[in-house]
Protein backbone atom coordinates (compact mmCIF):
# COMPACT_ATOMS: atom_id res chain seq x y z
CA UNK A 1 0.00 0.00 0.00
CA UNK A 2 1.59 3.74 -0.84
CA UNK A 3 2.25 5.56 1.73
CA UNK A 4 0.14 8.54 2.45
CA UNK A 5 1.34 11.93 2.69
CA UNK A 6 -0.23 14.31 4.93
CA UNK A 7 0.23 17.77 4.06
CA UNK A 8 0.15 21.64 4.99
CA UNK A 9 -1.03 24.06 2.36
CA UNK A 10 -0.77 27.19 4.63
CA UNK A 11 -3.02 30.12 3.44
CA UNK A 12 -0.40 30.77 -0.01
CA UNK A 13 -1.16 27.41 -1.72
CA UNK A 14 -4.85 28.08 -1.16
CA UNK A 15 -4.27 31.60 -2.94
CA UNK A 16 -1.67 33.56 -5.06
CA UNK A 17 0.17 29.88 -4.92
CA UNK A 18 -2.48 27.88 -5.64
CA UNK A 19 -0.74 26.72 -8.87
CA UNK A 20 2.04 25.42 -6.53
CA UNK A 21 -0.67 23.17 -4.62
CA UNK A 22 -2.34 21.86 -8.30
CA UNK A 23 1.18 21.13 -9.65
CA UNK A 24 2.34 19.28 -6.29
CA UNK A 25 -0.73 17.21 -5.86
CA UNK A 26 -0.40 15.94 -9.66
CA UNK A 27 3.19 15.20 -9.58
CA UNK A 28 2.32 13.03 -6.44
CA UNK A 29 -0.08 11.60 -8.51
CA UNK A 30 2.12 10.46 -11.08
CA UNK A 31 4.44 9.03 -8.50
CA UNK A 32 1.79 7.46 -6.77
CA UNK A 33 2.42 9.05 -3.52
CA UNK A 34 -1.10 9.83 -2.18
CA UNK A 35 -1.75 13.65 -0.46
CA UNK A 36 -4.08 14.16 2.32
CA UNK A 37 -4.49 18.03 3.27
CA UNK A 38 -4.44 18.26 6.93
CA UNK A 39 -7.98 18.81 8.07
CA UNK A 40 -8.92 22.46 9.97
CA UNK A 41 -6.07 23.76 9.55
CA UNK A 42 -5.24 27.54 10.00
CA UNK A 43 -2.58 30.13 9.30
CA UNK A 44 1.06 28.85 10.69
CA UNK A 45 1.57 32.44 12.29
CA UNK A 46 4.19 33.71 9.75
CA UNK A 47 4.91 37.61 8.37
CA UNK A 48 2.97 40.06 10.61
CA UNK A 49 2.18 36.99 13.35
CA UNK A 50 5.91 36.69 13.77
CA UNK A 51 6.89 40.07 13.71
CA UNK A 52 4.34 40.91 16.02
CA UNK A 53 3.37 38.85 18.39
CA UNK A 54 5.70 35.90 18.27
CA UNK A 55 4.02 33.78 21.35
CA UNK A 56 0.18 34.00 19.16
CA UNK A 57 2.59 32.98 16.06
CA UNK A 58 3.92 29.66 18.29
CA UNK A 59 0.85 29.16 19.26
CA UNK A 60 -1.22 28.99 15.93
CA UNK A 61 1.86 26.93 14.76
CA UNK A 62 1.24 24.04 17.37
CA UNK A 63 -2.26 23.59 16.69
CA UNK A 64 -1.21 22.51 13.34
CA UNK A 65 1.46 20.40 14.10
CA UNK A 66 -0.43 19.19 17.18
CA UNK A 67 -3.74 18.61 14.64
CA UNK A 68 -1.20 16.35 12.79
CA UNK A 69 -0.07 14.57 15.45
CA UNK A 70 -3.63 14.04 16.34
CA UNK A 71 -4.18 12.70 12.87
CA UNK A 72 -1.68 9.91 13.78
CA UNK A 73 0.98 11.10 11.23
CA UNK A 74 4.71 11.41 12.06
CA UNK A 75 5.13 13.51 9.26
CA UNK A 76 3.82 16.93 7.73
CA UNK A 77 4.55 18.20 4.54
CA UNK A 78 4.90 21.74 3.94
CA UNK A 79 5.59 23.29 0.55
CA UNK A 80 5.59 26.83 1.47
CA UNK A 81 8.94 27.96 2.72
CA UNK A 82 7.69 29.97 5.65
CA UNK A 83 4.94 27.42 6.74
CA UNK A 84 8.09 25.35 6.90
CA UNK A 85 10.50 27.59 9.04
CA UNK A 86 7.48 29.01 11.11
CA UNK A 87 6.72 25.16 11.48
CA UNK A 88 10.39 24.15 12.80
CA UNK A 89 11.05 27.39 14.83
CA UNK A 90 8.03 26.20 16.55
CA UNK A 91 9.57 23.24 17.39
CA UNK A 92 12.48 24.06 18.36
CA UNK A 93 11.52 26.95 20.37
CA UNK A 94 9.22 24.92 22.45
CA UNK A 95 11.98 22.59 23.04
CA UNK A 96 15.05 25.04 23.66
CA UNK A 97 12.93 27.58 25.68
CA UNK A 98 10.35 26.39 29.14
CA UNK A 99 8.52 29.71 28.96
CA UNK A 100 7.57 28.52 25.27
CA UNK A 101 6.99 25.37 26.29
CA UNK A 102 4.55 26.34 29.01
CA UNK A 103 2.62 29.05 26.83
CA UNK A 104 2.29 26.43 23.90
CA UNK A 105 1.52 23.58 26.19
CA UNK A 106 -1.33 25.73 27.78
CA UNK A 107 -2.89 27.03 24.76
CA UNK A 108 -3.24 23.34 23.47
CA UNK A 109 -4.57 21.85 26.61
CA UNK A 110 -7.45 25.10 26.64
CA UNK A 111 -8.22 23.65 22.81
CA UNK A 112 -8.70 20.32 24.07
CA UNK A 113 -5.38 19.01 22.20
CA UNK A 114 -2.31 17.16 22.28
CA UNK A 115 1.05 18.65 22.85
CA UNK A 116 2.87 18.61 19.46
CA UNK A 117 5.70 15.98 20.11
CA UNK A 118 7.10 13.47 17.58
CA UNK A 119 5.56 15.59 14.53
CA UNK A 120 8.81 15.57 11.64
CA UNK A 121 8.16 18.85 9.31
CA UNK A 122 9.20 17.85 6.01
CA UNK A 123 9.26 20.13 2.39
CA UNK A 124 7.95 18.10 -0.71
CA UNK A 125 11.62 18.79 -2.30
CA UNK A 126 13.36 16.91 0.54
CA UNK A 127 10.61 14.18 0.09
CA UNK A 128 11.18 13.71 -3.35
CA UNK A 129 14.91 13.62 -3.45
CA UNK A 130 15.21 11.16 -0.64
CA UNK A 131 11.75 9.18 -0.41
CA UNK A 132 11.95 9.32 -4.03
CA UNK A 133 15.62 9.41 -4.92
CA UNK A 134 17.36 11.16 -8.56
CA UNK A 135 17.08 7.65 -10.16
CA UNK A 136 13.13 6.75 -10.41
CA UNK A 137 12.71 10.56 -11.01
CA UNK A 138 14.75 10.24 -13.86
CA UNK A 139 12.91 6.76 -14.76
CA UNK A 140 9.30 8.77 -15.16
CA UNK A 141 10.31 11.44 -17.55
CA UNK A 142 8.55 11.05 -20.98
CA UNK A 143 8.56 14.63 -22.16
CA UNK A 144 12.01 16.36 -23.01
CA UNK A 145 12.01 19.97 -22.01
CA UNK A 146 12.64 22.56 -24.38
CA UNK A 147 13.28 25.41 -22.60
CA UNK A 148 16.90 25.67 -22.14
CA UNK A 149 18.93 26.65 -18.98
CA UNK A 150 16.65 27.29 -15.66
CA UNK A 151 18.15 29.31 -12.23
CA UNK A 152 17.35 27.54 -9.41
CA UNK A 153 15.89 29.66 -7.13
CA UNK A 154 15.89 28.10 -3.20
CA UNK A 155 15.27 31.36 -1.23
CA UNK A 156 16.21 32.15 2.50
CA UNK A 157 13.64 30.27 4.39
CA UNK A 158 13.72 26.85 3.53
CA UNK A 159 17.25 26.31 3.74
CA UNK A 160 18.06 28.30 6.82
CA UNK A 161 18.49 28.05 9.89
CA UNK A 162 17.38 24.10 9.32
CA UNK A 163 19.10 22.18 7.05
CA UNK A 164 17.53 19.44 6.73
CA UNK A 165 15.96 20.90 3.05
CA UNK A 166 18.88 21.18 1.23
CA UNK A 167 22.53 22.91 2.79
CA UNK A 168 22.19 26.51 3.88
CA UNK A 169 24.63 28.24 1.43
CA UNK A 170 24.98 26.25 -1.27
CA UNK A 171 21.46 24.03 -1.73
CA UNK A 172 22.09 21.45 -4.54
CA UNK A 173 19.18 19.08 -4.66
CA UNK A 174 17.01 21.11 -6.89
CA UNK A 175 19.57 21.38 -9.12
CA UNK A 176 20.08 17.46 -9.06
CA UNK A 177 16.79 16.79 -9.68
CA UNK A 178 16.34 19.36 -12.46
CA UNK A 179 19.43 17.76 -14.66
CA UNK A 180 18.20 14.37 -13.49
CA UNK A 181 14.59 15.36 -15.56
CA UNK A 182 16.88 16.58 -18.82
CA UNK A 183 15.99 20.43 -17.59
CA UNK A 184 19.69 22.24 -17.68
CA UNK A 185 20.87 24.45 -15.14
CA UNK A 186 23.14 27.42 -14.63
CA UNK A 187 25.27 28.05 -11.53
CA UNK A 188 23.16 30.54 -9.64
CA UNK A 189 25.19 32.41 -6.90
CA UNK A 190 22.17 34.25 -5.95
CA UNK A 191 20.44 31.10 -5.41
CA UNK A 192 19.63 31.50 -1.39
CA UNK A 193 19.31 35.44 -1.54
CA UNK A 194 16.30 36.77 -0.44
CA UNK A 195 13.76 38.10 -2.38
CA UNK A 196 12.14 41.09 0.04
CA UNK A 197 9.70 38.99 0.88
CA UNK A 198 6.92 41.13 2.38
CA UNK A 199 9.18 44.47 1.74
CA UNK A 200 7.29 44.78 -1.42
CA UNK A 201 4.30 45.55 0.45
CA UNK A 202 5.94 48.07 3.16
CA UNK A 203 9.30 49.36 1.97
CA UNK A 204 8.50 48.88 -1.68
CA UNK A 205 11.54 50.46 -3.48
CA UNK A 206 13.40 47.96 -1.37
CA UNK A 207 12.04 44.76 -1.97
CA UNK A 208 11.36 45.34 -6.12
CA UNK A 209 15.14 46.51 -6.04
CA UNK A 210 16.32 42.84 -4.49
CA UNK A 211 14.03 41.41 -7.05
CA UNK A 212 15.61 43.09 -9.79
CA UNK A 213 18.93 41.59 -8.88
CA UNK A 214 17.70 38.45 -8.99
CA UNK A 215 16.15 38.46 -12.27
CA UNK A 216 19.40 40.45 -13.60
CA UNK A 217 21.79 38.00 -12.39
CA UNK A 218 19.48 35.03 -14.09
CA UNK A 219 19.96 36.19 -17.06
CA UNK A 220 23.56 37.40 -16.97
CA UNK A 221 24.42 33.50 -16.28
CA UNK A 222 22.03 33.16 -19.32
CA UNK A 223 18.67 31.45 -17.79
CA UNK A 224 15.64 31.27 -19.61
CA UNK A 225 13.44 30.62 -16.27
CA UNK A 226 13.72 30.94 -12.37
CA UNK A 227 12.58 27.57 -11.03
CA UNK A 228 11.53 27.75 -7.25
CA UNK A 229 9.93 26.37 -4.15
CA UNK A 230 8.68 28.93 -2.53
CA UNK A 231 5.21 30.85 -3.28
CA UNK A 232 6.62 34.05 -1.81
CA UNK A 233 9.73 34.29 -3.89
CA UNK A 234 7.19 33.20 -7.10
CA UNK A 235 4.71 35.47 -6.62
CA UNK A 236 7.50 38.53 -6.18
CA UNK A 237 9.82 37.80 -8.89
CA UNK A 238 6.73 37.22 -11.41
CA UNK A 239 4.19 40.20 -10.55
CA UNK A 240 7.22 42.99 -10.44
CA UNK A 241 8.32 42.12 -13.73
CA UNK A 242 6.56 45.08 -15.77
CA UNK A 243 7.31 48.09 -12.83
CA UNK A 244 11.27 46.80 -12.74
CA UNK A 245 11.45 47.07 -16.87
CA UNK A 246 9.89 50.45 -16.52
CA UNK A 247 12.21 51.76 -13.30
CA UNK A 248 15.39 49.73 -15.08
CA UNK A 249 14.95 50.37 -18.79
CA UNK A 250 15.99 46.86 -18.86
CA UNK A 251 13.77 43.76 -20.58
CA UNK A 252 12.51 41.33 -18.12
CA UNK A 253 10.44 38.75 -19.25
CA UNK A 254 11.25 35.46 -17.36
CA UNK A 255 9.06 32.45 -16.48
CA UNK A 256 8.96 32.21 -13.01
CA UNK A 257 7.81 28.17 -12.32
CA UNK A 258 7.43 25.98 -9.41
CA UNK A 259 9.98 22.81 -9.67
CA UNK A 260 6.57 21.16 -9.44
CA UNK A 261 5.50 22.60 -12.51
CA UNK A 262 9.39 21.65 -14.80
CA UNK A 263 8.77 18.51 -12.93
CA UNK A 264 5.00 17.43 -13.66
CA UNK A 265 5.32 18.82 -17.34
CA UNK A 266 8.48 16.52 -17.90
CA UNK A 267 6.51 13.39 -16.25
CA UNK A 268 3.43 13.67 -18.91
CA UNK A 269 0.89 15.67 -16.26
CA UNK A 270 -1.94 16.99 -17.85
CA UNK A 271 -1.20 20.39 -18.68
CA UNK A 272 -4.35 21.62 -17.32
CA UNK A 273 -3.80 20.41 -13.59
CA UNK A 274 0.01 22.36 -14.06
CA UNK A 275 -1.25 26.21 -13.47
CA UNK A 276 1.34 27.45 -16.22
CA UNK A 277 -1.61 30.08 -16.85
CA UNK A 278 -1.80 31.62 -13.39
CA UNK A 279 1.83 33.00 -14.41
CA UNK A 280 2.29 36.81 -15.42
CA UNK A 281 5.19 36.89 -16.97
CA UNK A 282 6.94 34.81 -19.68
CA UNK A 283 3.73 33.35 -20.97
CA UNK A 284 5.11 34.11 -24.79
CA UNK A 285 8.12 31.86 -24.00
CA UNK A 286 6.33 29.24 -22.40
CA UNK A 287 3.64 28.91 -25.65
CA UNK A 288 6.80 28.96 -27.90
CA UNK A 289 8.79 26.43 -25.95
CA UNK A 290 5.35 24.26 -25.49
CA UNK A 291 4.71 24.44 -29.30
CA UNK A 292 5.13 21.09 -30.39
CA UNK A 293 2.74 20.24 -28.18
CA UNK A 294 -0.71 21.52 -29.11
CA UNK A 295 -2.77 20.73 -25.98
CA UNK A 296 -1.00 22.85 -24.61
CA UNK A 297 -1.39 26.29 -26.13
CA UNK A 298 -4.91 27.20 -24.37
CA UNK A 299 -3.27 25.80 -21.19
CA UNK A 300 -0.71 28.35 -20.69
Amino acid sequence: MARDYLYFPGCSLKATGVAYEESMQELFRILEMPLRELEDWNCCGATSYMAIDEESAFQLSARNLSLARQNGNSDLMAPCAACYLVLRKTQDYVKKYPRVHRHVAASLESAGLPMMDGVKVRHPLEVLYNDVGLEKLESKVVRRWRGGPVACYYGCQAVRPFTEVDRAHNPIRMDEIMKAVGVPTVDYSLKTKCCGGALTGTIHDVGVRLNYLLLKEAARKGANAIVTLCPLCQFNLDAYQVEIQKESGESFDTPILYFTQVLGWAFGADPRKLGFKRGIAGRKLLKQWFAEHAEVEQYV
